[in-house]
């Protein structure tokens, strides 16, 4: 049975293969080919390929394919799939026979159908060779046109074209792409060639150059191949074919890829495919032209015509910077048939694909051909602004709009910015992590009691540290932002500042912090206290500069400093994950510790509290010493007295989070980090007595401190992670688990009092063993009789515990008879898993993910093969014990897409968040539904 407030659906089977990169020095091996067909032909209306065909055919080519069954005006050509790619760099570098021969055939095959052949001097066949992966990378991998010139072709073209000054146009682009791209010889030695004639000719702009002057540049790069090369540019059209061929496959591997790849966490494996195509030319003179556009404004969303061309250029013009571009719109007027065209093409193949696109073309002599379309790459505003048009126009159904939005896109709506131009106006110093969104801006402090008393004189203010701690809580929620130098994605400053909305910038390395100094050094600029600093939490710049903030029209909705229905934006976001709500299986949590957190993830949609982390109600003025005095008693007397002290300031934090909640669930885990972190720093103590000492002090101040510092060096513990934490210190002081479950059950009988349902999860963390849990658990129990029958009321609760010890994953069934759920702590999981701490692995990760010995930051998103297995043995052994175990996951991995597609596959019930990333997991959650349905 299901735990209230949840739906249980059963566990899906279905598994999502995840793709394993091999990686060379010289890069990534793609998975190799199955044997078969390997060259696919598209023109005349008919191809070899679909839409479907991606992972072979790659995006490029099979948009192609689709285009060519629809009957869009397409050159024709033949597309060399992704396993050749694998065969190229199993072969060292070649291409096996077979795939020659195919080749070769749909050569033939295409001129045929062209009526012109490659390397004839009277009209000879020109081709353009592109690279083309499943997903797109734009600039990444290389492109070689016109190929098939040589010192005889060109003039077969000009004869069959009768444009001299277009041949050998056409020519000069040949050869500096070819002699870059296939031969390697510097661009710029090519650019310096072409800028001496210009300059002598008196030209501004390539167009500029007549006939004559273009034949005098193509002599100048032919003496810059030789120069470069020793060897005479290559004039046999079939050779360059398989030259061309072979430098795309290894672009693959070139820099700028295999980063691209890095960033955007696209399989190494995957390969490119090659798109051979017969040129098409937008140079031939003034009715001709090239361009890219989007059928909707990609940052936006707005349903406009967008994008830019220019008049007698090749594709790579428009986005090179030789030309400034004109506005689409201006197309209209230049050329009126072939824009009306080109709307008419663009607004079928939109609605073909259900989704923006992204589209390329040319017009050569009036005529328009397509040379490509891909779903366009967008904003979050944009995305979730397009689904919802889509819907409303009747173009996709609501479940299709969701697949239309990346989960993670949706923080871009909710961060603040800054103004865009005055954003780049200033330099960046320095870049870190990017570990949660938004635009901070405020004076520098180093210390969280700094921040706080800055705050409370009205100042903006950002926290910069080396590291933060949960004692810094307080500077924390105060201040704009947060900037470490060390950690990671999931350190404490990372987490914290996701649960709060803080923009957070970590493990920035080119930070120097001095924090006894109150100064911060970048480079060679020294930044002291005050001093104003701005960075990017998306983007993880970072900036010494006042640079205005402004906030999102959602978050002013939520705060009511807007009416909902003045924000176009809010109405869409709500709308989508309206339907969001309507697909997913997994109900959405979230990670709160405070009333206004859980308020603040209740309005985004959280229907639960997954993870409410007690001691962070004990930092404050008013508690700090109180647990400080509590922890270096003695005597278990003086620790129940100093507990009665906090009984009624948890009891009233308990309240709040239960009221917020509205009856749903909340799950509370009791005391986790070790008692050490709640006293000052061995260091400090040291300073204060040696300074006490210093002035002659022998008094009771002294005495004082001299007690704390031996009481520091008592909880003083090697490796805190695994020392005296959690369940341990529930075992240890046990009148700590009762006084935090007092606090619990007096709280929820008041509210029951009140009318209001509660439904209080009591978690006990840490527990490796089934004894651990059973003893801990007998507190809660007679905690709670005792409670309720005092104030005459029914609390319907639970007992569970963190699964985040390995132990205790293999050892689920025998705990699950004891516990009522499960909830998966994924980051101390995976910290034990690995021997990684994960607030040092920063100095190390870098190093990993360049050698691909981790793809990703396993704290950002789940490690499926190994910790992934831990939480599936779990899943298997606890629900085999007890059937109705609820499960659901706590760990920052529950705001992570990647990682919910996981938690879905393997039947946990819910997912807990940070409550800014409670709309990232409800539409990732749908997604997953939707996919698991489908069987992706």
């Amino acid at each position: 049975m299901a735990r209230p407030g949840t739906r249980n659906e059963g566990t899906s089977k279905a598994t999502r293969p995840r793709a394993a990169g091999a990686t060379t020095r010289r890069g990534a091996r793609p998975r190799l080919a199955k044997a078969g067909k390997h060259v696919y032909f598209f023109g005349g209306g008919k191809a070899d390929g679909d839409r479907t065909m991606r992972d072979l055919l790659g995006g490029k080519g099979a948009g192609l394919a689709e285009m060519t069954r629809a009957g869009l005006p397409v050159p024709p050509g033949f597309t060399i799939s992704t396993d050749v790619c694998a065969l190229f760099y199993a072969q060292g570098g070649r291409v096996p026979d077979a795939v020659e021969r195919e080749m070769a055939a749909g050569l033939e095959r295409l001129e045929k159908l062209a009526g012109a052949r490659l390397g004839a001097s009277d009209g000879p066949l020109l081709l353009s060779v592109r690279s083309g992966a499943k997903f797109s990378m734009p600039g990444m991998m290389d492109t070689i046109l016109n190929l098939g010139l040589n010192d005889e072709t060109v003039e077969g073209l000009k004869a069959r074209t009768g444009n001299g000054r277009f041949a050998y146009d056409s020519y000069r682009r040949f050869l500096q792409m070819f002699g870059s791209v296939v031969l390697q010889v510097p661009k710029d030695a090519f650019d310096q060639k072409f800028e001496s004639v210009k300059r002598l000719r008196g030209a501004r702009l390539d167009t500029d150059l007549d006939e004559q002057a273009l034949r005098d540049v193509v002599v100048e790069y032919q003496h810059v191949v030789r120069q470069h090369t020793d060897r005479e540019f290559p004039q046999d059209p079939r050779e360059q074919l398989r030259m061309a061929r072979d430098a795309v496959f290894s672009s693959w591997n070139n820099p700028r890829a295999i980063e691209y790849r890095r960033i955007y966490e696209i399989p190494d494996d995957i390969g490119t495919a090659v798109n051979v195509q017969t040129m098409v030319f937008g140079n031939t003179g003034e009715r001709s032209a090239t361009g890219v556009g989007f059928t909707r404004n990609p940052a936006t969303g707005a349903k406009e015509f967008y994008g830019e061309f220019l008049v007698n250029a090749q594709g790579e013009d428009v986005v090179a910077g030789i030309r400034t571009p004109q506005p689409i719109r201006e197309l209209e007027r230049l050329m009126p048939e072939a824009y009306a065209q080109l709307r008419e093409y663009t607004s079928t193949l939109e609605r073909h694909y259900q989704d923006v696109q992204d589209f390329e073309f040319t017009i050569e002599d009036g005529r328009l051909y397509m040379l490509q379309t891909r779903s366009g790459k967008r904003t979050g505003y944009a995305a979730v602004v397009i689904a919802t048009d889509l819907v409303d126009e009747g173009v996709v159904e609501p479940r299709q709009a969701l697949l239309l939005v990346e989960p993670a896109s949706l923080s871009q709506l909710l961060a603040p910015v800054f103004d865009p131009a005055a954003w780049k106006a200033v330099a960046v110093a320095t870049r870190g992590l990017p570990a949660s969104p938004g635009a901070a801006c405020g004076q520098a402090v180093f210390s969280a009691d700094e921040a706080v008393r800055w705050s409370e004189h009205g100042k903006r203010v950002v926290l910069v540290r080396k590291e933060t701690a949960p004692d810094d809580i307080h500077g924390m929620y105060v201040a704009e932002g947060i900037l470490t130098a060390t950690g990671g994605m999931t350190s404490h400053a990372a987490v914290v500042g996701r649960q709060m909305g803080k923009p957070a910038v970590v493990g920035a390395g080119g930070l120097s912090i001095d924090e006894a100094g109150r100064t911060l050094r970048i480079g060679d600029q020294t930044i002291g206290e005050g001093d104003w600093l701005s960075f990017d939490g998306l983007s993880g710049e970072v900036k010494i500069a006042r640079i205005a903030t402004r906030p999102s029209e959602i978050l002013q909705v939520l705060a009511g400093e807007m009416r909902p229905e003045s924000s176009d934006i809010h109405r869409r976001f709500t709308r989508l994950l309206e339907w969001a709500d309507r697909e997913r299986r997994l109900e959405i949590r979230a990670n709160a510790d405070l009333p206004d957190q859980a308020a603040l993830a209740y309005a985004f949609g959280a229907r639960g509290i997954g993870l409410c982390r007690t001691e962070h109600m004990f930092f404050g003025e008013d508690r700090l010493p109180i647990v400080q005095r509590m922890i270096l008693s003695q005597r278990e007397a003086d620790r129940r007295q100093a507990l009665a002290e906090l009984l009624p300031l948890q009891r009233e934090d308990f309240y709040g989070v239960f009221k917020a909640m509205h009856g749903c669930p909340v799950t509370i885990r009791t005391i986790d980090p070790p008692l050490h972190e709640f006293l000052p720093k061995r260091e400090e103590v040291m300073v204060d007595i040696a300074r006490l000492e210093a002035a002659g002090k022998t008094g009771r101040e002294l005495e004082e401190k001299l007690a704390l510092l031996r009481r520091v060096e008592q909880l003083h513990e090697f490796n805190p992670m695994l020392g005296h934490r959690g369940v341990r210190v529930g075992i240890t002081f046990p009148e700590i688990t009762e006084m935090q479950a007092r606090a619990i059950f007096e709280a929820a009988c008041r509210l029951a009092r009140e009318g209001q349902a509660v439904v209080p999860e009591i978690m006990i963390p840490l527990v490796s063993d089934v004894r651990e849990l059973r003893d801990q658990k007998a507190i809660v129990d007679r905690v709670a009789a005792e409670v309720t029958k005092a104030h005459g009321v029914e609390i319907p609760y639970l007992v569970g515990t963190m699964i985040e010890v390995p132990r205790g994953a293999l050892t689920a069934d025998s705990i699950a008879r004891e516990a009522r759920f499960f909830s998966f702590g994924t980051n101390d999981m995976t910290q034990l898993a690995f021997g990684f701490s994960r607030d040092d692995i920063g100095k190390f990760l870098p190093a990993y993910r360049q050698k691909k010995i981790l793809e990703r930051d396993p704290f950002a998103s789940l490690d499926v093969e190994g910790v992934g297995e831990l939480v599936r043995i779990a899943v298997e052994k606890g629900r085999r014990a007890r059937p109705d175990l609820a499960l659901g996951v706590c760990g920052e991995h529950g705001g992570d897409p990647s990682s919910i597609h996981f938690f879905e596959e393997v039947g946990l019930d819910y997912v807990s968040a940070s409550p800014y990333r409670v709309p990232v997991a409800r539409l990732a959650a749908a997604q997953a539904a939707l996919k698991t349905r489908v069987g992706d």
